[in-house]
C-alpha cells in the first residue's frame, strides 16, 4: 500500500501582541498568504489530506483553515513543539492514505530530514523554515509500520518559491 505524508510547519506567526502565551499567537500578514499559497500548491500537485494532525496552536489552526482543505482536522495538544520521535509516534497511530501533519521547529524539520531516504536538493530544506512542506511517499501497510529513513521526497517547497 502506498501512503502519503504532507510535513508542514505553521505559517509565520505574529509577534505583536506581547501579551500572548507562545502557544497563542497568531500568523502575521505574510504567514496568512503563504499558507494560503501552500495550500494551493498542494492541490495543484494532486496532494489532499484525508486526515489532519496538528499542533493546538492558534498558528498550526491558522495554517490549516487558510490552506483550504475540507478534512477534519485532529487538533493534538502532544503535537505543540513536539520533537520527531513524539511526531512518529503520533503518525503511526494515524489512518487514512494522506495524512497532512502540522507542527513546529525544531521537531517538524527534524522530523523531515529524518523520514528522507534521500534529501531534496533544496537550499531550504535542512533549516525548514515557516510553512515548509514535504510530500513524503511510503511503501506500507499502515502508518504503524512507518520508520524513519524510509520515506521518498515527492515534493519539497517553501513560500518564497510560490509567492
Amino acid at each position: 500500500m502506498t501512503l502519503k505524508l504532507i510535513l508542514s510547519r505553521h505559517a509565520k506567526s505574529s509577534w505583536k501582541h506581547g501579551d500572548l502565551s507562545d502557544h497563542d499567537r497568531p500568523l502575521n500578514k505574510r504567514g496568512r498568504a503563504s499558507a494560503e499559497a501552500i495550500g494551493h500548491w498542494l492541490r495543484k500537485k494532486g496532494f489532499s489530506p484525508d486526515t489532519v494532525l496538528s499542533s493546538t496552536s492558534e498558528r498550526t489552526r491558522e495554517t490549516y483553515d487558510l490552506m483550504g482543505f475540507e478534512a477534519k482536522p485532529d487538533f493534538t495538544r502532544s503535537l505543540y513543539l513536539a520533537s520527531a520521535p513524539v511526531m512518529l509516534d503520533t503518525l503511526r497511530k494515524a489512518s487514512g492514505e494522506t495524512v497532512l501533519m502540522l507542527g513546529h521547529n525544531p521537531g517538524t524539520g527534524e522530523m523531515a530530514e529524518r523520514l528522507a531516504k534521500k534529501l531534496p536538493k533544496h537550499s531550504r530544506f535542512l533549516d525548514y523554515p515557516t510553512c515548509a512542506t514535504t510530500v513524503f511517499e511510503f511503501q506500507a501497510e499502515s502508518w504503524a509500520d512507518v520508520r524513519f529513513g524510509e520515506g521518498k521526497v515527492l515534493a519539497f517547497t517553501v513560500p518564497r518559491d510560490l509567492i
